[in-house]
């Protein structure tokens, strides 16, 4: 992709219009990041149906704009309230409070937002300069190859989404059966439709999202007891020398292996998140410095850098392979078909102007989460004191609202509150979520690539080096997921 094109690009994004929607992309994002629970994921799927309106370049940078947005809502109420809005704040929470109790909230939310601007900043420039790359080298991929690397990407997200391997193998099957209704690719017959023609074209990606994910967060939120809260003086965001040394530091290793894990199929921000932490754990510790559990810049500003560098090296797979990295890629790529726009390999050459634009708006979108959010940082800690009550009405509405607009179908309303149900019900089984969204994502295209597959060659797996390839990084995953599980770093998320 040339200059000219990233120049095009910044034009689109910047016209008021485009501009505007950005801006309520998000503090809409934000808004719904800072309440406990209702992370990225939650506001794509809520805000995603108001978007089928607009064309697709302009939509998907709103949906950007939101997803971004919600990640620095969840890091704020994780440094001033000790509640992580997503999973991948969990460890800026850690930190990050410890660092609000002794008065520096004001220096951890700037650190926060200057690593993650850094970060996002140093990731945008990586898909730019890695996505047209890739896309070449994958025109060599036939369906054997995409069969290994949909396997990678499924038992990738399967080894790192949860400490126990069968519910994670369990989620992953529960997915691909959920993405096998419908009818069958090869034969045009129909499968686990019971008879109803309204399951001939199998489950709409959109109000099933917006179920497990927004109104089974809506169930958990109102069963649970009520989090007791008190006002947080946030006071100076001016970080001191030694803080904004040390911070940019450890932003800096964020950045670094955030982006390489987030370019990874199947590997969740989260992950990310939670190894920067761990990593600059080790190094204080290797260091004799003491600071970790009082209250240690280190630990808010490597896993945001993290975090946020590995959210936009996710858009590398997506854009170049068409294989989402977790559930709000998912979402995204259900909304570029919704658009007509199918990602993969061709993308680049095809939509040069669409691609284009798209990684300006991740540009725009983070300058304005660092010009704007940083004032409003008393404002985004209000919002969670506002009744639960009227905040979880809103949000379940929201979700039955997009549900039906995203087809104009009462059905999905339907399919909207039975998911909510069973995202419930499983989270409160200990049953991760994102292996199933996967699954039933990319069960589907695993089948065919493997119908193709065996189709061309019965040995096809002794006979293509990128498959081989494939195989073994699949090994390498599984290895990686039983390391983690012992030291106990696996975590759901979405």
């Amino acid at each position: 992709m040339s200059l000219t094109d990233l120049a095009g690009g910044f034009a689109t994004v910047l016209s008021p219009s485009v501009l505007l929607l950005a801006l309520l992309g998000c503090l809409a994002g934000t808004l719904i990041g800072v309440l406990p629970g209702l992370g990225p994921v939650t506001a794509v799927a809520v805000l995603f149906p108001l978007t089928t309106y607009l064309d697709p370049a302009t939509g998907i940078i709103v949906l950007a704009a939101i997803y971004y947005g919600g990640m620095y809502g969840g890091s704020t109420t994780a440094i001033l309230l000790n509640i992580p809005g997503e999973t991948a704040s969990v460890p800026t929470a850690i930190e990050g409070n410890l660092m609000t109790k002794r008065g520096r909230a004001g220096a951890a939310l700037a650190m926060a937002a200057i690593t993650s601007f850094v970060a996002g900043i140093v990731g945008t420039v990586g898909v730019w300069l890695i996505g047209p790359t890739l896309s070449r080298f994958a025109l060599r991929f036939g369906p054997p190859e995409m069969l290994g690397l949909l396997i990678f990407s499924l038992v990738t997200i399967i080894g790192v989404t949860s400490t126990s391997l069968r519910r994670s193998v369990a989620a992953c099957g529960v997915g691909m059966l959920i993405g096998a209704v419908g009818i069958l690719p090869a034969s045009s017959e129909t499968r686990l439709t019971f008879g109803s023609t309204d399951l001939l074209q199998g489950f709409d990606i959109v109000p099933v999202m917006m179920g497990m994910f927004g109104l089974a967060e809506v169930l958990r939120t109102i069963l649970r007891p009520p989090i007791r809260q008190h006002e947080v003086a946030v006071g100076s965001l001016r970080p001191t020398r030694q803080e904004f040394t040390a911070g940019m530091g450890a932003g800096v290793r964020g950045t670094g292996s955030g982006f390489f894990l987030g370019l990874l199929p199947g590997m969740i921000p989260t992950i990310a998140s939670f190894l920067s932490f761990a990593s600059e754990q080790r190094r204080a510790r290797r260091r004799g410095s003491s600071r970790f559990g009082t209250g240690a810049v280190e630990g808010v500003a490597g896993p945001e850098a993290a975090n946020n560098a590995a959210a936009m090296a996710g858009f590398v797979p997506l854009l170049c392979l068409g294989i989402p990295t977790g559930a709000t890629m998912a979402l995204v790529l259900a909304a570029m078909l919704v658009y007509g726009i199918i990602p993969g390999p061709l993308l680049f050459g095809q939509h040069p102007d669409f691609v284009a634009s798209i990684i300006a708006s991740f540009f725009v979108a983070n300058v304005i989460l660092l010009v704007l959010n940083l004032p409003l940082v008393g404002l985004w800690a209000k919002v969670t004191r506002v009744p639960t009550g009227l905040l979880m009405a809103i949000v379940a509405s929201g979700c039955l609202l997009g549900a039906y607009l995203s087809e104009n179908s009462f059905t999905d309303v339907w399919v909207c509150v039975v998911f909510g149900v069973v995202g419930w019900l499983l989270t409160e089984w200990g049953v991760p979520l994102a292996p199933l969204v996967m699954g039933m994502i990319l069960g589907p295209l695993l089948e065919v690539a493997a119908q193709q597959s065996f189709a061309l060659s019965p040995t096809f797996f002794l006979e293509r080096p990128i498959f081989i390839t494939f195989a073994a990084l699949t090994a390498l995953s599984v290895l990686f997921g039983m390391r983690m599980r012992r030291k106990g770093m696996a975590g759901d998320e979405d």
